[in-house]
């Protein structure tokens, strides 16, 4: 049997000191959870935050005419439902388990408590929800002013960043809402990918073989999300 991994592996809860994890860790409990599970529905009650370990969390935004478009992704360096720690919440889009793993989940109540009393982890809990909503704006830009072929590498590489895997269990279908464009045009990029060995895509995963090249191919809006995801990373917790 495989042994589950620890919820050290998120990089916010590792970024906390001893003392301020101490105040929820005992409410954390890990789960192992399949894609397509629904953690909130658009303007639904946010009652759970869900911390990412080996697993990865989009979020969608519904459009006029029922099409969907990907906004963001959570991986190991966040969590998903965080601004039900400074007060009740809905949340503004549908948020899924893309990619099935391991989470480290706890209840909003509890979590909303921990923040309450705890100056550093609010902060915290503040400044990441910056970069998840600068990450938001810079995709809706990207949206409109980028070629989808710079977009789709710019995913591909947010994905693997999340996950912190070039193996990536993802459909077509998949990258197509986050793209918001139709299977087939992704379909059809995805093989010149193949084709000039950046990728390999083989049923429902695609396997990064060259991630310089998709750098090069990716629009600046990759970097300009990862430096802002670094800043909450790399920044301590004040004590």
């Amino acid at each position: 049997m495989t042994e589950e991994p620890d919820w050290g592996n998120n990089r916010l809860l590792k970024s906390l000191p001893h003392e301020i994890l101490a105040l929820f860790e005992k409410d954390l409990r890990q789960v192992l959870l399949e894609q397509d599970v629904v953690c909130y529905e658009a303007r639904g009650l946010i009652d759970r935050v869900y911390f990412p370990i080996t697993g990865m969390i989009s979020l969608f935004v519904a459009g006029g005419e029922g099409e969907i478009v990907g906004t963001a992704v959570i991986g190991r360096e966040g969590a998903a439902g965080l601004q039900s720690g400074l007060r009740q919440q809905r949340s503004y889009s549908r948020t899924t388990i893309q990619i099935p793993g391991y989470f480290a989940v706890i209840s909003a109540t509890r979590f909303k408590r921990a923040v309450c009393s705890s100056a550093p982890l609010r902060d915290l809990v503040f400044r990441y929800l910056g970069a998840l909503w600068a990450e938001a704006q810079q995709i809706a830009v990207c949206n409109a002013i980028h070629s989808v072929p710079a977009r789709l590498c710019r995913w591909l590489l947010q994905v693997a960043d999340a996950t912190s895997s070039d193996l990536l269990p993802l459909k077509h279908e998949y990258l197509a809402d986050m793209l918001g464009v139709h299977r087939s045009t992704v379909t059809v990029l995805a093989q010149v990918l193949q084709e000039r060995g950046a990728i390999r895509s083989r049923r429902g995963r695609i396997t990064l073989l060259d991630r310089r090249m998709l750098e090069r191919s990716a629009c600046k809006c990759y970097q300009a999300i990862k430096r802002e995801k670094s800043v909450v990373q790399n920044d301590e917790v004040r004590r």
